[in-house]
């Protein structure tokens, strides 16, 4: 049972795009491995702003300065 693990920021990602992402991983692991798409499961971990940081700084700071 293959497990996709997809993390983005809370940013106001639609329904119809997770759907998207959530068909395009099984998709993938269905063409490249010839998983089963009925045992793929895919979780979509949704983190804010200020609770995921790149280069010692949050995301929410970096994008106050234009970064």
């Amino acid at each position: 049972m293959p497990y996709v693990n997809i993390r983005i920021t809370r940013e106001g990602a639609t329904p119809a795009q997770k759907a998207a992402l959530i068909r395009g991983a099984t998709q993938l692991l269905v063409d490249v491995l010839g998983k089963n798409p009925q045992t793929t499961v895919v979780v979509i971990d949704e983190v804010d702003t200020d609770n995921w940081g790149i280069g010692g700084e949050s995301i929410k700071a970096r994008r106050k300065q234009g970064k």
